[in-house]
């Protein structure tokens, strides 16, 4: 989900928080065209504290506001001081790396960078800005650059757009789109550096940075000794090991209707080591004269996704699962299909709204109902 570019104050919304609070069911419901809908929802979890608590004998939870919305880290350790300092270390880690890419923090790297435009020659950067940089590269190559790291200056005209209840003007949009592209960014491998090329240019990883953070803290949370872990930034879920006693990680996508009296939690995701992103349109779009469009923006137009629609990626990890999702959302199914099959460990779960009918797709290597069922 792309919840890293909303600001605080319009990061998950009132009826999302009392979600993700309750007791025995974290859920994120993505909605796609009010009484139809997509949810993402991990069974088994705490109820978030002040501190790890255990949800079952083992089994340990904590959730903490970071990086604008609630994250909850869930392991299964053989002792509550092992499986505190290992939280604690995973939240540790998300906090180092918002202050390196968060592009609302203006002292962060990755804003330090973009005030720098256009370079007089390459910068230098951190290790962990060049890595998700040098990953949103290949996404955006593998994707005709319907994912964009330059994408910033367009996404800051679409907030206000979003704000004022109006498309932005042609003018406005054709300066912005002037300082986005390809051609704009240049890494430099040898040097670990990077090149601004235009000037106005600002860097945008808001589609990548969330789940490159959720693959940081499983990682920092292995090192303590956890070989059990579940990392949810508010629906962009990493995993590791299974828990004891269990095939994996049990996610379920609901069905694409209301909720069933029977608690029918319909097509269900059992993951070990694998990442799960959901993006859509949710609780970040507008309406326009007449016309849907999400927060995520196509970096081609300037303009938001027109929606209601909803993509799900699984791949094997979490940076990669949420830049495709994102890349996703704006190529829409029938390209994003082609792209995704291409991508070594991924697949993913389209729902859209075409002609007024809710309709749904699947990537090549989605996981079917016996195969899950099997594990």
């Amino acid at each position: 989900m792309e919840f890293y570019r909303a600001p605080p104050a319009e990061a998950a919304p009132a009826g999302l928080r009392a979600g993700l609070r309750t007791v025995g069911l974290l859920a994120v419901w993505v909605s796609v065209w009010v009484s139809v809908w997509v949810s993402v929802w991990v069974s088994g979890w705490a109820c978030p504290g002040p501190s790890a608590v255990a949800a079952e004998p083992g089994r340990y939870a904590e959730t903490r506001r970071l990086m604008g919305v609630p994250w909850t880290i869930t392991v299964c350790g053989p002792a509550a001081d092992v499986a505190a300092a290992a939280i604690a270390a995973g939240f540790s880690e998300v906090e180092r790396l918002e202050r390196i890419l968060s592009d609302y923090e203006p002292a962060s790297e990755l804003s330090r960078l973009s005030a720098l435009a256009p370079t007089l020659e390459p910068v230098e950067v951190g290790e962990d800005l060049w890595r998700v940089l040098s990953r949103a590269v290949e996404i955006r190559d593998a994707t005709d650059a319907a994912f964009d790291p330059t994408v910033g200056p367009l996404t800051s005209l679409w907030r206000q757009a979003r704000r004022a209840g109006r498309l932005p003007s042609a003018e406005r949009l054709a300066a912005a789109r002037q300082a986005v592209g390809p051609e704009s960014l240049r890494l430099h491998p040898a040097a670990r550096a990077v090149s601004l090329e235009r000037p106005g240019m600002r860097l945008d990883l808001g589609g990548i940075g969330m789940g490159y953070a959720v693959d940081r803290a499983l990682e920092v949370i292995g090192r303590h000794g956890i070989a059990a872990a579940m990392v949810d930034a508010s629906g962009d879920i990493g995993v590791s090991g299974p828990p004891p006693g269990s095939p994996g990680w049990s996610i379920a996508i609901a069905p694409l209707r209301a909720a069933r009296p029977d608690g029918d939690a319909g097509e269900r995701l059992i993951l070990v080591h694998q990442a799960v992103t959901t993006s859509g349109d949710a609780f970040q779009a507008v309406e326009i004269a007449g016309r849907r469009y999400s927060h995520i923006v196509d970096p081609r137009t300037g303009l938001g996704v027109a929606g209601p629609a909803a993509v799900t990626v699984l791949a094997r990890d979490c940076t990669t699962a949420d830049a495709l999702a994102t890349a996703a959302s704006v190529l829409g199914p029938a390209r994003a299909r082609r792209v995704i099959a291409e991508e070594p460990g991924c697949s993913a779960r389209f729902v859209w709204q075409e002609d007024g009918q809710v309709r749904s797709d699947a990537s090549p290597g989605w996981p079917t109902q016996a195969s899950q069922t099997s594990r």
